[in-house]
């Protein structure tokens, strides 16, 4: 490997180390000093030498790791596979100590996986603590660390474009001290229900489960034709995985690789457009009017369709993210229509939707065999927001075309939910389709106080000068600065980092100046694609939505 990479001098290197050469320290030493004389970033996975056990084995980067820092150029992967109760529930990790490195690959992650479920955490945060809880306290004094002194030669770094998407993508803000106030994800912060959390702990009591019980196809089949009449027969595929957004963006390599063109609405899901720009697909707008809600309209997309070859049209239905609205199964089936007739690809995305306050749901059956959309239509879905289940989280992803599917495989890094989450998964579709009371009920309860929040945030925004569109489901809507547009704020004492602000406020800076303010994370227009208009979201924990309310007047009172 050495003599290679000499030879090679490759920009990066990304590998792992036989048995003998992990004992010590001198193999990985003798990687790091060669990668560094040629400036080549080195990758090194040490997933099979990392073992879960009260007498793990000698470990040489470890050792180095504990007496010397790691140099800039090299980051460390694992996946924690070896563990002797579920061998195949795996996290990983990255160790960087170059602060560039780790927060894009951190970005770039969330970009395109989503973030590790929260259950699947403390799972192995469990592992750990017990494991960590046979050592001798003080056994061996932790030997100071020295740091990496070695001169490193000037080494590929992460494209201009990819730093650009990702410095423009809206992504978590960096709390170390856990005091912002979150209104710009997409996750539920509410008590999960009871029968949620029943059917997550029976998931992971039950041992030597039967391949029938973690089977979630009849299930998914059963749920998709009920809330949506969306139909599937033997040859449809479903294909899972830990979150909708790590399908999605296979989906968005399928149709790189298909030559095609992605088309977004105007005020589409920000995270999966600038997932798609960091992809490098081709991308075109959609223009969405105020007046009709921002809604895609069947002429606003003919209109784009007529100049477009191979489109794949991406529609946020039946919730709409990130605006709060639906689409009825009237326009539904108008878009699908102006679809069907210009041979477009439909990425027909569910895993916003469920939690509409005042809807029957869609029923696309007739639709589908009247315009023959079997192998046009993807259906893409999630149960996380559906269920309010926070920490758990399983997407699908439902389609028909054979050669689709072939090649949606034939990319790899798909991180596939373990039998845990899938029988969990199944429990949970089981007490819905059999219309089990008390998960109607608490699910009903809290798409109560989802509609209650969103009236009281309405009102709080429009009496502190805000354009509100009120939505009508799911956890966010947008709203429009228009009384703070031009004006000047002063801050002697930033939230953010303690220093002085002046800015003059604009659709740019919106976001940051509410930040440094009063510490509430909002999402800009950049992200909702709407001129002008923010993005927030209503599911935080009784005390934190409070306390978001009482941000928004501070601002004004600032401003003003």
């Amino acid at each position: 490997m050495i003599e290679l990479i000499k030879k090679l001098k490759p920009q990066v290197v990304v590998t792992g180390m036989a048995q003998f050469e992990a004992i010590t320290s001198s193999a990985f030493e003798h990687l790091l000093d060669t990668t560094r004389a040629i400036g080549s970033r080195l990758f090194l996975d040490i997933s099979d030498h990392f073992e879960l056990s009260s007498l793990p084995s000698p470990n040489g980067v470890f050792k180095y790791l504990a007496g010397t820092s790691l140099p800039s150029h090299a980051a460390i992967i694992c996946g924690l596979l070896k563990n002797q109760v579920y061998s195949d529930l795996e996290v990983a990790f990255v160790i960087s100590e170059e602060e560039s490195i780790f927060k894009a690959l951190s970005k770039t992650v969330e970009l395109l996986e989503g973030n590790t479920a929260l259950i699947s955490q403390y799972y192995y945060g469990c592992i750990l603590y017990e494991l960590l809880a046979f050592q001798l306290a003080d056994r061996h004094p932790s030997p100071e660390r020295g740091c990496d002194k070695a001169e490193t030669v000037e080494m590929i770094g992460f494209s201009s474009s990819a730093i650009s998407v990702l410095d423009t993508a809206e992504l978590s803000i960096d709390d170390k001290e856990n005091s912002l106030l979150h209104m710009d994800v997409d996750q539920s912060f509410l008590p999960i229900p009871s029968p949620i959390k029943a059917a997550i702990f029976e998931s992971f009591a039950r041992q030597n489960m039967a391949e029938s019980e973690t089977d979630v196809a009849p299930s998914l089949r059963e749920f998709i034709k009920a809330a949506y009449g969306f139909p599937s027969d033997s040859n449809t595929e479903f294909i899972y995985s830990d979150c909708p957004q790590s399908l999605f963006n296979k989906l968005v390599l399928c149709c790189i690789h298909e030559g095609g063109t992605l088309c977004f609405p105007s005020g589409s899901n920000g995270n999966y457009v600038s997932a798609a720009k960091f992809l490098k697909a081709n991308i075109v707008d959609i223009p969405t009017e105020s007046e009709l809600g921002f809604k895609l309209t069947e002429n606003a997309l003919t209109n784009v369709l007529q100049t477009v070859k191979k489109p794949w049209v991406y529609i946020s239905g039946p919730t709409i993210n990130p605006t709060g609205l639906i689409y009825s199964n009237e326009e539904i089936e108008s878009i699908l229509s102006s679809c069907a007739k210009f041979g477009a690809r439909v990425v027909l995305d569910t895993s916003f939707s469920g939690l509409e306050f005042n809807f029957e749901g869609w029923d696309l059956e007739d639709s589908f065999r009247k315009l023959n959309l079997d192998l046009r239509v993807c259906l893409l879905g999630g149960l996380s927001l559906k269920m309010l289940a926070g920490g758990f989280t399983f997407g699908f992803l439902v389609m028909a075309d054979p050669c689709l599917v072939d090649e949606l495989y034939s990319f790899s890094g798909l991180s596939k939910p373990h039998s845990t989450v899938k029988y969990a998964t199944k429990k949970l579709l089981g007490h819905r389709e059999q219309k089990a009371g008390n998960l109607l009920d608490a699910i009903g309860k809290q798409k109560q106080i989802l509609g209650n929040r969103s009236k009281r945030l309405k009102e709080t925004l429009e009496g502190c000068g805000w354009d509100v569109l009120e939505p009508c489901a799911g956890v966010s809507m947008v709203a429009k600065p228009s009384a703070y547009v031009s004006k000047i704020i002063k801050l002697d004492h930033s939230y953010k980092d303690a220093s002085v602000y002046e800015a003059k406020i604009a659709d740019s800076n919106i976001r940051e100046a509410i930040l440094r303010a009063t510490g509430l994370c909002i999402n800009s227009s950049s992200w909702t694609g709407i001129p002008g208009y923010c993005r927030f979201t209503v599911a935080l924990t009784d005390s934190e939505f409070e306390k978001a309310l009482d941000c928004i007047v501070k601002f004004k009172d600032i401003v003003f």
